[in-house]
């Protein structure tokens, strides 16, 4: 069964056999999916030039398996110009896309989260907001529910001067413990507006999504976060 030609990106691909491809795709109408583009990496190949990350994509494959094969890839706008720190950041929130989410399930809202992601990561100086914007959203298509607004010790409303704690599958409680799970009550209003706008909010908010990704992360640690690291230390 061949689908209709559907946008979608490359999140990562892998040698496969002497010639082919393994390609991790995510696409607006199935979700993530893994295909074998056959030939891609011969020399002739047309597709060498085309499956690459960050460029807009028309897609088609054919397959009843979990393992599809590709059977058409154009481009359908130029490849976003991400580079140094844009660019790293683009392959964590691959890696993370790849990780987190189940295969073949359709979500079409976190296609355009990740579009708008991937746009303002082309486009913005500074990409902390974009990437804090994008890790809350896709927590809440997760399923990943936490109450931000209210004390989940005593059911007040979070006040905006006062410290928090974070008990995982309990929420924020008021506490005068100040470790890494405790937060000021404007961080946590500030993530209830997906406000990243503050520098502070934007390390609360690299904070707290670190702690609530790891369960769907597990320990094996993110490719994309050492590359950075080892490139970072290469240019100081």
């Amino acid at each position: 069964m061949q689908t209709e030609l559907q946008r979608g990106f490359i999140l990562h691909r892998r040698p496969y056999s002497e010639t082919s491809l393994l390609v991790d795709l995510f696409t607006e109408e199935s979700g993530r999916l893994t295909v074998i583009a056959k030939g891609a990496r011969a020399k002739r190949s047309s597709w060498k030039s085309v499956l690459q990350p960050f460029t807009p994509l028309l897609l088609r494959w054919t397959g009843k398996s979990s393992l599809k094969t590709l059977t058409k890839a154009e481009p359908a706008a130029i490849t976003l110009p991400l580079q140094q720190t844009a660019l790293y950041s683009g392959f964590y929130v691959n890696e993370l896309l790849t990780r987190v989410i189940e295969p073949e399930t359709p979500n079409p809202s976190l296609f355009q989260h990740y579009l708008k992601c991937l746009t303002g990561l082309a486009t913005e100086t500074n990409v902390e907001p974009t990437l804090r914007l994008f890790e809350f959203q896709l927590l809440q298509i997760l399923g990943y529910g936490v109450d931000f607004l209210h004390c989940a010790g005593s059911g007040e409303p979070v006040d905006f001067s006062m410290t928090y704690r974070y008990r995982e599958e309990k929420g924020f409680i008021a506490s005068l413990v100040k470790d890494n799970l405790t937060f000021y009550g404007r961080d946590l209003l500030a993530f209830e507006a997906l406000d990243f706008s503050d520098e502070a909010v934007r390390q609360a908010a690299k904070r707290f999504t670190r702690i609530a990704l790891k369960p769907y992360l597990g320990d094996k640690p993110l490719k994309s976060r050492e590359l950075f690291t080892q490139n970072i230390l290469l240019l100081k």
